[in-house]
């Protein structure tokens, strides 16, 4: 079992390794991080287990309930993984840049917007003592500012090869459609979105508006939730560029068929995920500053609330559009959708 986890997971590094040549460096083999639960060198801390070795031993013992919630969260991916891609192009350094990497705690945290990414960013710099030891005293524009954790995609393809193969990598994923009614309110609904508004909103009423106000071509802060969906399915929007990555697909963001992920965590499961992580980590003690349950459940009854007016052709057709996160996640099509 052990040679099999260190040798799927070194096939990875390897493959990242090769798509990474493209920038000019060959990446140099490395050995596994630890052999017979020895650390290496590798491994920055020194003496303790990397959280990558507290995972390595859960799964050779008696697993709690939980490890083996993620045990086979693991498993699910792999499989649909196999099952869904065929050939795939190589990974570019960009596609790194949603990994943000721990190197005091062997950490790599892809993030994905509107799954309690900014949380995650304050627990990061809690962690690493570039914040407050308490991750809700750090102000939401200190958690995204640029350069405030290193991106993988700021290290050269060694290093990188080096982190993937010696460092746990985790993410955390929502339901589809409620992530992407949350984008919708938070960005182009709500008062505070005044900066999107003027990006994209503004856009999205000229092209998608038969007969547009002139304060909504300035200030694009009436876009409906059918406008909004009809921007993301217009072909136009793709041959413009990428999604804006509030509404970007996750498997998109993060590559969990070319990365390897040791944790998959969700948001409806917030709680009990982000403990799991970081009691791997070390530091059970650390409150990971999750929103009330009470309001998950009103993110849900919003999400449907909004998709119910839509109509079942777009319901379908942007089911399309997010089918892989839906399936590479393991999420059913909600039960307000009207799909067939």
């Amino acid at each position: 079992m052990g040679r099999r986890w260190w040798r799927r997971r070194a096939l990875v590094a390897a493959c990242l390794g090769a798509a990474l040549l493209l920038l000019g460096a060959a990446p140099r083999a490395l050995r596994p991080a630890f052999e017979n639960r020895a650390m290496g060198s590798s491994w920055p801390g020194g003496k303790r287990r990397s959280p990558l070795q507290m995972l390595y031993d859960l799964d050779q013992g008696p697993r709690s309930a939980l490890a083996e919630v993620h045990r086979q969260r693991r498993d699910l991916l792999r499989r649909a993984c196999s099952r869904l891609t065929r050939r795939q192009r190589l990974l570019r350094p960009e596609d790194l840049r949603h990994v943000l990497v721990d190197d005091a705690h062997g950490l790599l945290y892809c993030y994905v917007p509107k799954v309690a990414c900014t949380n995650w960013k304050r627990v990061l710099l809690a962690l690493s003592g570039r914040g407050p030891g308490d991750p809700r005293a750090i102000p939401a524009h200190e958690a995204h500012a640029p350069g405030r954790l290193p991106s993988l995609a700021d290290f050269s393809p060694a290093e990188v090869n080096r982190r993937l193969r010696a460092y746990l990598a985790f993410l955390f994923v929502r339901e589809p459609f409620e992530r992407l009614a949350s984008a919708y309110r938070n960005k182009l609904q709500r008062p505070w979105g005044a900066t999107f508004q003027r990006r994209f909103g503004t856009g999205i009423v000229r092209r998608l508006r038969p007969r547009p106000g002139p304060d909504a071509l300035v200030r694009g802060h009436d876009v409906r939730f059918a406008e909004f969906l009809a921007y993301l399915l217009d072909p136009r929007t793709r041959r413009d560029g990428p999604f804006n990555e509030h509404w970007e697909r996750a498997h998109a963001l993060c590559h969990p068929c070319r990365l390897r992920y040791d944790v998959v965590g969700k948001f409806e499961t917030l709680a009990e995920d982000a403990a799991f992580v970081l009691s791997l980590v070390g530091a059970p003690g650390l409150r990971f500053p999750e929103p009330p349950s009470r309001d998950r459940a009103a993110a849900r009854d919003r999400a449907a609330r909004l998709f119910r007016d839509i109509s079942p052709f777009y319901q379908q057709r942007l089911y399309g559009l997010y089918r892989m996160d839906f399936l590479l996640f393991n999420y059913s099509a909600p039960s307000y959708l009207r799909l067939r």
